[in-house]
């Protein structure tokens, strides 16, 4: 399966790769930044790891045929907003929105759309934060607006989600309803533990500040 090159604008594959390269770089260079400045700031870093990747020519065209789409270069940039993607992973349920808080006041960040399966979560019991943005990408010649998907979840969120992913493709899309119903059961228990670790750290915090002032 191979993306048809159409000649107008970014017309290869490497090119398109140098570009989400580029954009993804620059996302994980702002989250370090921040990370950084919140650790001198505050004491702490809300961040414990990030992870990127770029989306295989392969998944690309799966994905446009099943919307119906000519798999050309053009129609990926334009309908495929996942194909650079960065998931940044933190540590409590209440990081997830400071987070997503300092991405929005980013004035070279623009963001398309939102989708808070923290709030709403999926009925297989998936929770994560979703983020389409654009990040300006400079050329020698240009200036390309590049769109990446970012995913906020905590750890527990993010072990969760690396299971199920596992499973969605050994059973393509069908596990054993067993299966399924076990997922999300577990699900609850991530959002309970996600809810007690963060009571627990603000109590520590709590703790902390009343024997600074003492």
């Amino acid at each position: 399966m191979e993306l048809r090159e159409t000649g107008n604008g970014v017309d290869s594959w490497k090119e398109v790769n140098l570009i989400y390269n580029a954009a993804l770089r620059q996302i994980e260079t702002k989250m370090e930044i921040l990370n950084e400045e919140f650790q001198h700031v505050h004491q702490y870093n809300p961040i414990e790891h990030i992870k990127s990747r770029i989306k295989t020519p392969e998944s690309i065209v799966k994905k446009l045929r099943r919307h119906g789409y000519e798999s050309t270069i053009e129609n990926m940039i334009e309908y495929v907003n996942d194909i650079a993607g960065i998931r940044i992973i933190c540590s409590f349920t209440s990081d997830i929105y400071r987070i997503a808080e300092m991405i929005r006041k980013q004035r070279d960040i623009h963001v398309l759309a939102v989708k808070d399966y923290i709030t709403y979560p999926k009925a297989s019991g998936y929770k994560s934060y979703h983020m389409i943005i654009t990040v300006p990408v400079y050329l020698s010649d240009r200036i390309v607006d590049t769109k990446v998907e970012i995913q906020i979840r905590t750890v527990a969120m993010d072990f969760w989600a690396s299971l199920e992913h596992k499973i969605h493709y050994k059973f393509e899309g069908d596990a054993p309803e067993h299966i399924q119903s076990e997922l999300i059961e577990c699900a609850k228990l991530v959002a309970d533990l996600d809810a007690r670790m963060l009571t627990l750290n603000e109590e520590i915090l709590a703790i902390g500040q009343t024997e600074r002032i003492l």
